[in-house]
């Protein structure tokens, strides 16, 4: 999992980043004393996990969850017990209080790999029929037949289905691993389509739910190939 640790005390912040360098299946890709300069990053940068203090002279680490579009899974780390409860309106992973033993940090961990291994396996319980898409602390569990086309935005994916949108921690070539290859093909850079909601082929573009959408020059004889136009 991609980390980022934002905490403006530089003993903390030392202490979480060496905590998650030495744990077997986190990678330790920034790290901020500023959550100003941390927004700017994750907006640029793809992020599974940030370990979040909350008191900070900036903007508080509620205020910077507050505005992120999108958020990667949270664990905040703090000196305070009064936050807890807010922990849970956040729907944060766990709720670290300082000093942090690196035990209490394995635990925390761990729960977002039990997580993680449900979600794979009501996944693969579901088989095809069903997808299910992470979304900041959100998991969305969708079935395949209401995805219309998906749109890569920066690091991550724009799903939209018949009833609304989700953008999801993803890049194209992974969100499309967790779909049948038969049934989605990949039409451009930026988008992809389900094959069977394509309305009307040309032969730079095709139509989706009435959306228009291009068909770039690298993709046109492998759209052409799945759509038998050959």
């Amino acid at each position: 999992m991609r980390c980022i640790v934002i905490d403006d005390e530089p003993y903390a912040l030392d202490l979480i980043k060496g905590y998650v360098v030495k744990t077997e299946g986190l990678e330790l890709v920034a790290s901020f004393s500023s959550p100003l300069k941390a927004r700017t990053f994750i907006m640029e940068n793809y992020v599974d996990l940030i370990f979040l203090d909350i008191n900070m002279p900036e903007i508080s680490g509620i205020e910077f969850l507050d505005s992120l579009n999108v958020r990667p899974l949270v664990i905040f780390t703090t000196a305070h017990k009064d936050y807890g409860a807010m922990s849970y309106e956040y729907d944060a992973v766990d709720y670290l209080l300082k000093p942090i033993k690196y035990e209490r940090f394995l635990k925390a961990v761990a729960k977002i790999k039990e997580q993680t291994k449900s979600e794979n396996h009501s996944q693969k319980k579901d088989s095809k029929e069903v997808v299910i898409l992470k979304s900041g602390t959100k998991s969305y569990r969708l079935s395949i037949e209401e995805i219309l086309y998906a749109e890569a935005s920066g690091n991550y994916v724009i799903v939209y289905t018949k009833f609304d949108k989700i953008m999801c921690q993803y890049s194209m070539k992974d969100f499309l691993s967790l779909l049948p290859a038969d049934s989605f093909v990949r039409i451009h850079k930026s988008f992809a389509v389900s094959v069977d909601k394509i309305e009307i082929v040309e032969s730079d573009r095709v139509t989706v739910a009435k959306k228009v959408l291009p068909v770039g020059l690298t993709y046109r004889q492998a759209v052409n190939h799945i759509l038998n136009k050959d």
